[in-house]
């Protein structure tokens, strides 16, 4: 059996790897435009790339999106391990020149995060959300439960944008929320 030199190896293994890190580098697209008064409403979280902020939650995890005039307010809620339902409320204002493609999001004001919608349903059925850096991203669905071609279907489309489709959890969504 014979050896690759080094080199051929590394060259070989860098080439394979291009294309990857040619997404996780390239700037994220969004979709066009979003229809907030659409968007509202509640979503299920389906699947996350995991996080310090959602630690707590272990099934059930929801979001609420209602119009406010100028800004959207945000209501997550999820199930916790001993059964008790964890709420979040925050706010939400749309990046100036996005087509409300791009939201700034806080629960802590003064504090910030970007929610930038990558994919969506034209009916708004499902939805693929992430941050431009590629460290958090979800896909949400109105109902609670998705069938796994569109899931995988937005998973694909994770990949392609650079994020890491392995590290996606499904969320068990067990039971309504109270």
């Amino acid at each position: 059996m014979k050896f690759l030199p080094a080199t051929v190896a590394l060259a070989i293994a860098t080439a394979l790897a291009a294309p990857l890190a040619a997404a996780e580098d390239a700037p994220l697209p969004t979709v066009p435009s979003v229809d907030l008064a659409r968007y509202a409403g509640s979503w299920y979280e389906i699947a996350l790339l995991p996080n310090r902020f959602q630690k707590q939650c272990v099934a059930d995890t929801q979001a609420t999106y209602r119009l406010d005039g100028e800004r959207v307010e945000v209501i997550n809620r999820c199930r916790k391990a001993d059964g008790q339902v964890d709420a979040r409320e925050g706010r939400a204002k749309a990046v100036e020149g996005s087509g409300n493609a791009k939201l700034r999001v806080s629960f802590f004001w003064p504090i910030y995060g970007d929610y930038w919608v990558l994919a969506l349903d034209p009916d708004y059925r499902h939805v693929l959300v992430g941050t431009p850096n590629r460290d958090y991203g979800w896909v949400l669905s109105r109902t609670p439960q998705m069938d796994e071609a569109t899931l995988q279907a937005l998973l694909d489309r994770a990949a392609a944008l650079g994020f890491d489709k392995a590290a996606f959890q499904r969320t068990p969504q067990t039971q309504p929320l109270p």
